[in-house]
């Protein structure tokens, strides 16, 4: 049996996971083609290489199926519920920043706060007879922190595309997705609330508390964390 690492399998976000484990010794590499999830590790023995997308990662750590991965902080909170008593963060890998953030059109000029959000929505549902939409795919992170910040009078829409555009488009009046720069907000006419950033994420190395283990996969664990951390 060995050690299961999985980490994201394209993407700069593999690219930088690639780069931090090497920095520390430890070589992953794709083998065969694109269209093989296929790779290997070099420079510690006992350790094979998984290849999933970042959204999956989160799932595999939860049911047990890998015993360390590599993704967001966004897509561990927002895919399990009670994450932690699933997982453990080993090591913030410093890239893949990013913020889960409230936005909304530049043209509302008396919208700043989640407190004029919250207003904004009530005189919204007055006047439409119908709830604000916010467009997202963070529903449970999103859900948890309006309800926390007392706004009501919302609906939660699903967003699989480009989440800035929905407001554009007519689909949402107000979006809540992650940004690094936020040049894509303003090149969509939108403007982040001054109080609604609702998570800071980054790549982040954890580990399962579900997965099984023997003797030799728990020594070969203590040996990556000690590389690693």
């Amino acid at each position: 049996m060995t050690l299961k690492l999985g980490v994201p399998s394209k993407g700069r976000l593999m690219e930088k996971t690639f780069e931090w484990f090497a920095d520390r010794g430890i070589t992953l590499e794709r083998t065969g083609s694109e269209r093989e999830y296929a790779g290997r590790v070099d420079g510690i023995d006992g350790v094979s290489l998984i290849l999933l997308s970042a959204g999956e990662i989160p799932r595999e750590l939860a049911a047990g199926r890998i015993h360390l991965g590599v993704t967001g902080t966004d897509l561990v909170q927002e895919k399990l519920a009670l994450w932690q008593q699933l997982v453990d963060p080993v090591a913030e890998l410093g890239f893949g920043h990013a913020d889960l953030i409230i936005a909304v059109p530049q043209m509302w000029v008396d919208v700043d706060t989640l407190d004029d959000l919250d207003a904004a929505a009530a005189a919204f549902r007055a006047h439409h007879g119908h709830r604000l939409r916010i467009a997202t795919k963070y529903h449970r992170l999103v859900r948890e922190f309006l309800q926390a910040n007392g706004v009501a009078d919302y609906a939660l829409v699903d967003s699989q595309g480009a989440t800035e555009g929905t407001v554009a488009n007519e689909t949402a009046e107000a979006i809540a997705d992650i940004t690094s720069s936020g040049e894509t907000l303003r090149a969509n006419h939108l403007k982040v609330l001054g109080d609604a950033v609702v998570l800071k994420s980054q790549a982040t190395l954890w580990r399962s508390k579900s997965a099984e283990m023997d003797a030799a996969e728990s020594d070969t664990l203590k040996a990556v964390l000690a590389r690693l951390t």
